[in-house]
C-alpha cells in the first residue's frame, strides 16, 4: 500500500490557535503569554528551535505577536516565521528578560511551563512574582484537543511506525544486536520521510524486557527470547509511539498467557475510554484485569509498574494522562497511548502499545492492536516507500 503524506499545519491554522489562546487569556485575566523554545513555539508559530541558555521565543498579547531572540539570530528567526509579528532582539551583554518585561505590558504574564527554570528565575528578576503565573493549564486546554489535521499527521506517523515494526521483526535473526536493530529501524523511518528518523527507539531482548525503558547493555538475540521494541517517528512534529512484544522462537505457556493477559488489559482500558469519563478510568480498568489475575495491586510487581497511558501530539508525552488521579474528562480530539505493561521480575516483560483518539462516539484506534503472540502483525498491510 502506498501512503499519501498529509499536509503540514498551515499558517492560517496557527493564527487560529493564537486567537483561541487569546480567548483563554481573557478568560483567565492574563495580559501576555511567554512561549520559549519548546513544542508550544512550534504549535503557535511553526518554529522548531533547539533550546539553549539564550532565550528565543515569543510573547503573545491580546493585540500583538512579538518574537524575541538574540540579535545574531534575527535573520534565521525571520526566515522561519509563519505567523507575522514584530521581532525584538537582545544583544549578548543585555538581558532578554528585561526585553520580555518591556514587550509584555501590564497584567499577569503566563509562562510556558516547558521553559527551563533559569528562564523563570531570570523573569523573576525582571518582574514581580505576583505577575508570573503558570501558563501550562492555559496552553494545554488548547493543545490537548487535536484538530483533524493533527490527527491525520499522527495517523500517518503511526501507520509508518507499525509497518517499520513489522519489517524489524522480519529482519531479526539469532545473534541480532540491539544496536543494529535500532539502526535498522532508524533507516526505515528515514526511508518513509519522517522528520528525523527515529524520534526514539528502545529495543530489549530477554530479561531486559522487564525494564520499561530498556536496558543499557548491548545484547545479542537468542532463540526463545522475549522481544520488546518501542519506537516512534514524527511528521511535521507530530509523533507516533508504538510498542510490540513477541517471542523469537516458540512461546512458552507462561509467555503466551501473560501476552494474552496484556492484550485483555489493553482492551479493557480502551473500552473504559468514554466521552465524559475521567482520564483515570482506563487505568483503573486495566489494573482490575491484572488484579483479577493475581498481579499487582497498584504498582507492585509482578504487575503494571507505570500509568496505563499518556497524551501525545507534538510531544511524545503530553498531559492529560491515563493515570489514577487525573480527573480530566475525556473529550473528542484527545489522543492517548494505551500500554498497560506487565513486568515479571527476573523473567520477562510484555508491553503492547497502540494509540487511540476520542470521537463523539468514543475511542477509535490509530493502529489495530497486535493480533497474537504468534502472529503479531497479522492484518498489517505492508507499505511501499
Amino acid at each position: 500500500m502506498k501512503l499519501t503524506r498529509p499536509a503540514n499545519i498551515t499558517p492560517s491554522q496557527r493564527k487560529s490557535r493564537i486567537e483561541k489562546l487569546r480567548g483563554e487569556m481573557e478568560r483567565d485575566d492574563v495580559g501576555a503569554v511567554v512561549i520559549g523554545a519548546t513544542t508550544s513555539l512550534r504549535y503557535f508559530a511553526g518554529i522548531g528551535w533547539h533550546p539553549s541558555e539564550r532565550f528565543t521565543g515569543m510573547v503573545i498579547t491580546p493585540k500583538a505577536v512579538i518574537y524575541v531572540c538574540p540579535g545574531f539570530e534575527r535573520d534565521k528567526v525571520q526566515s522561519l516565521v509563519t505567523v507575522a509579528g514584530d521581532i525584538r532582539v537582545w544583544q549578548e551583554h543585555e538581558s532578554p528578560y528585561a526585553l520580555i518585561a518591556d514587550v509584555a505590558g501590564k497584567g499577569k504574564i503566563a509562562l510556558d511551563n516547558q521553559m527551563p527554570l533559569f528562564t523563570y528565575l531570570g523573569l523573576r528578576r525582571a518582574l514581580s512574582d505576583e505577575r508570573l503565573v503558570d501558563g501550562g493549564p492555559l496552553i494545554n486546554r488548547l493543545r490537548r484537543i487535536k484538530s483533524p489535521e493533527e490527527i491525520a499527521l499522527m495517523q500517518h506517523a503511526k501507520t509508518v511506525t507499525l509497518d517499520v515494526h513489522r519489517r524489524a521483526r522480519e529482519g531479526l535473526y539469532a545473534g541480532s544486536l540491539v544496536s543494529e536493530t535500532i539502526r535498522f529501524i532508524d533507516q526505515q523511518h528515514r526511508a518513509f520521510g519522517s522528520d528525523f528518523g527515529n524520534t526514539f527507539c528502545l529495543v530489549s531482548f530477554a530479561e531486559d524486557t522487564t525494564l520499561p525503558h530498556g536496558g543499557e547493555s548491548e545484547r545479542a538475540l537468542k532463540e526463545d527470547d522475549t522481544v520488546l521494541i518501542d519506537t516512534g517517528c514524527c511528521f511535521d512534529g507530530y509523533n507516533s509511539d508504538i510498542t510490540r512484544s513477541y517471542v523469537f522462537g516458540e512461546p512458552t505457556k507462561r509467555q503466551r498467557d501473560i501476552w494474552n493477559l496484556e492484550k485483555q488489559a489493553q482492551g479493557a482500558a480502551f473500552e473504559a475510554a468514554r466521552v465524559g469519563a475521567a482520564c483515570e478510568a482506563p487505568d483503573w480498568a486495566a489494573r482490575e484485569v491484572l488484579q483479577m489475575a493475581g498481579l499487582g495491586p497498584d504498582y507492585h510487581l509482578p504487575g503494571l509498574p507505570h500509568r496505563t497511558g499518556h497524551g501525545i501530539g507534538l510531544d511524545v508525552h503530553e498531559a492529560p494522562n491515563l493515570v489514577r488521579g487525573d480527573k480530566t474528562p475525556l473529550a473528542p480530539g484527545m489522543c492517548f497511548s494505551n500500554e498497560p505493561m506487565i513486568v515479571l521480575p527476573g523473567e520477562f516483560g510484555i508491553r503492547l502499545e497502540d494509540h487511540f483518539y476520542m470521537t463523539d462516539a468514543g475511542p477509535r484506534w490509530f493502529t489495530e492492536p497486535s493480533h497474537s503472540i504468534d502472529e503479531p502483525f497479522k492484518g498489517v498491510e505492508p507499505l511501499t516507500n
